[in-house]
């Protein structure tokens, strides 16, 4: 069985107009959700086998807060090309390129990529919108990560930093 995770990246920082896309920061909301959604993940969820992201700077950073929340090694960090500005079926492609040792991956990236992939992966629930920050988690009945398709995940979670700020 193989667990795919998906994070999209915490809220950005749309202040400096002179930044390009890919370069821009998290905002300080994205800051304190990423640090509210990785220790909630790192207190509830088992850990990943294999984080991988996007280039992109508010994905790096989200996914570096991520590992330091489960106390991970930031050499289990791959960054992936393939994952910034891409489409459903290029991130699925990345998924399918890993080694079948990685039984849990968690993926940091961006809409509109993301929200299409969780809504092909499975047909158990309808995502108008992985918000940032947002988590879905699908299980494969699959030994390789080569047989992962469309339609074929079982949906464990989707949670986001709303589900959390109205707790206290």
């Amino acid at each position: 069985m193989k667990e795919l995770i998906l994070v999209r990246h915490a809220k950005s920082d749309w202040g400096n107009e002179y930044l390009k896309d890919i370069d821009r920061p998290l905002s300080e909301r994205g800051y304190q959700d990423a640090y509210l959604m990785s220790q909630w993940y790192g207190k509830t969820r088992p850990h990943p086998d294999l984080v991988i992201t996007s280039a992109a700077s508010r994905a790096m950073n989200t996914a570096f807060i991520f590992l330091r929340g489960m106390n991970l090694n930031t050499g289990m960090l791959q960054v992936h090309d393939n994952i910034y500005e891409s489409a459903a079926a290029s991130i699925l492609g990345v998924v399918k390129e890993q080694s079948k040792g990685a039984d849990r991956v968690m993926i940091f990236g961006h809409n509109p990529g993301f929200t299409d992939l969780a809504n092909q992966l499975s047909g158990e629930m309808y995502f108008e919108n992985v918000p940032t920050c947002g988590i879905v988690s699908f299980t494969f009945e699959v030994k390789r990560w080569t047989a992962v398709q469309f339609k074929t995940g079982k949906l464990n979670y989707f949670q986001f930093p709303k589900d959390f700020k109205n707790i206290h």
